[in-house]
């Protein structure tokens, strides 16, 4: 018997996926300043990260990276459950905990472990999970891992996701979303969810990872903007890569959900836990985020700034209010075209293109972050206004 060959095989696949010009490339950053990178020798103004409130390069936050290595070293050395559980992460866990308004918060090494996690935790073979069409990859490779009847409904239409419900009215059920849609900019109608699962004895949980530290009054989330609570979201996730500039994820609930996590979420308990001086530095991210109120502001100024001006310039901007502005050209190739001639004038800004959004919606992902100023947002109209893009066909 000839069985095929695995590694022929993903090399005919890759070779198919840059033959439709749709390969994904590894870009070498070898340094950042402010919101300028430098890549193969050039300096460039970026507009695709997602540190949100440009906390990644506090001094304050390397400070105290810096005093927690120098006394408990590197590495945690081990998991949480046998001896890796130091001082840090416990001090973060009440800090996140505290600021999400929920009981206990659990931290994991990412936030697609996370939600790996509590799916595989929460979920049996055949219960029900509905999730919006729009979901992140890994709610989707939750609910299949744990083996659960993964149901979509169409991006943020509550209706759908009722009739959803409805297909197995028996079944436990898990209604997934994210808060921010990490591609669409968009926020999850999250009052209506959440009503939607209290009458139809759902549970629900939002992955708020582009929502912390962005959205609220003082950067709580989607959820807390929403004005929800534990009891009607009570599964919430949030990374700590983004907005907060370190890495990592959490969960945070009642403490009869984080006891089960730790009890049977196998990508808590199998897991080396994160870094005790990067636990220091994502605590001290936790308290200027919540009291540094400027970065927010400064953000939402930039973010008010640049569509008004896109609105001016007829750019397909898609509806957002988030720091995610997504300008929608449709053509793989037009995208991507449009992000070498912004790279050519001193601008990275990536194209996204299928398969991380549907045939036909490829786009610039322009994100925002409290480290740009005017200045560089007008540099990005003037750029694009360059490539005449108002009358992209879409």
């Amino acid at each position: 018997m000839l069985r095929p060959d695995l590694l022929e095989r993903l090399a005919v696949q890759t070779t198919e996926r840059a033959q439709a010009q749709l390969q994904r490339r590894l870009r070498t950053i070898s340094r950042v300043e402010g919101p300028f990178v430098e890549s193969s020798g050039q300096r460039l103004l970026a507009f695709c990260t997602n540190d949100y409130l440009g906390l990644a390069q506090d001094s304050r936050l390397i400070a105290a990276w810096k005093q927690a290595a120098n006394e408990s070293g590197v590495g945690s050395g081990s998991a949480h459950l046998i001896c890796g559980h130091r001082r840090e992460h416990a001090e973060l866990e009440e800090a996140l905990a505290a600021w999400t308004g929920r009981e206990r918060a659990l931290l994991f090494s990412t936030g697609y472990m996370a939600n790996l996690g509590v799916m595989q935790a929460l979920l049996k073979h055949g219960e029900l999970c509905v999730q919006d069409k729009l979901n992140h990859a890994c709610l989707l490779d939750g609910a299949q891992l744990a083996g659960a009847t993964l149901r979509r409904y169409p991006h943020a239409d509550v209706d759908a996701a009722a009739r959803q419900l409805h297909s197995d009215t028996e079944a436990c059920a898990l209604l997934a979303t994210d808060g921010v849609f990490s591609m669409d900019g968009d926020i999850a109608p999250l009052r209506e969810l959440a009503a939607l699962c209290t009458r139809e004895g759902a549970t629900l949980m939002v992955d708020d990872a582009h929502g912390l530290g962005v959205i609220g009054d003082d950067g709580a989330g989607s959820v807390a903007e929403a004005g929800l609570r534990e009891r009607d979201v009570p599964v919430l996730m949030a990374t700590l890569g983004k907005a907060l500039g370190c890495s990592g994820a959490f969960v945070a609930g009642s403490a009869a959900l984080i006891d089960g996590l730790i009890q049977f979420a196998r990508t808590y308990i199998y897991t080396t836990a994160m870094p005790p001086a990067l636990a220091a530095a994502t605590r001290c991210a936790v308290t200027l985020a919540r009291t540094e109120s400027w970065r927010r502001e400064k953000l939402n100024s930039l973010i008010h700034r640049f569509r008004r001006g896109a609105e001016q310039l007829g750019l397909p901007l898609m509806p957002s209010r988030t720091a995610i502005q997504p300008l929608l050209l449709g053509d793989a190739q037009r995208a991507l075209e449009a992000s070498w001639a912004l790279e050519a004038k001193g601008l990275l800004v990536v194209a996204i293109r299928l398969p991380t959004v549907p045939q036909g919606q490829a786009r610039l992902r322009i994100t925002l972050t409290a480290a740009h100023e005017e200045t560089h947002v007008d540099q990005l109209l003037e750029a694009l206004a360059s490539l005449r893009l108002a009358d992209a066909s879409v």
